[in-house]
């Protein structure tokens, strides 16, 4: 009697250490990938990046730190791509493919545009920066759950998150 008893414990053991992993494959990443495209000018400009949550958090001062080098948005380093020269704020971008990151304050935010690529989003060196803007910032009157980023054809590039937003032109 004991030994058919072990036999189906064993099995059970062996179907959940099998279908768990399929399981954990089906849950949605905390913070998952995005990515927003749009013509500004002649220029075709992508931003990949990640979209991680508030999940009831402390954001702006809190999760992401004042004045300080802040990945802009989670995981893997967010990238712009652009096809063709454009002018962020008042720097000059050569066609190619850059990582953003923001240096948030309480007041101002400074967009920048560095020229390592591929590494993840807290490898950030100083050495690569192509160059730096400043960002306007204002208060949204509600929040916004997800972190997110946008550019718009009239040319603003815009980031979102919890109760602030952060805007520089894009010609």
């Amino acid at each position: 009697m004991l030994k058919p008893l072990l036999s189906c414990v064993a099995a059970v053991a062996m179907l959940f250490t099998a279908v768990a992993p399929v399981l954990a494959q089906g849950q949605a990443p905390a913070s998952p990938p995005a990515q927003v495209t749009a013509k500004v000018g002649a220029a075709t400009i992508t931003i990949d990046y990640a979209r991680p949550s508030m999940r009831g958090r402390k954001i702006m001062g809190g999760l992401v730190p004042f004045d300080k080098v802040w990945r802009t948005g989670a995981n893997r380093a967010t990238h712009l791509k652009t096809d063709a020269a454009i002018t962020i704020g008042t720097l000059a971008v050569p066609a190619g493919t850059y990582t953003l990151y923001t240096i948030p304050g309480e007041k101002a935010w400074t967009l920048v545009v560095n020229k390592q690529t591929g590494q993840w989003g807290t490898q950030y060196d100083q050495a690569q920066d192509l160059g730096r803007a400043p960002m306007t910032v204002e208060t949204l009157p509600s929040a916004v759950e997800a972190f997110t980023i946008a550019v718009t054809a009239a040319g603003t590039l815009t980031l979102e998150w919890e109760t602030t937003r952060a805007s520089v032109a894009v010609k």
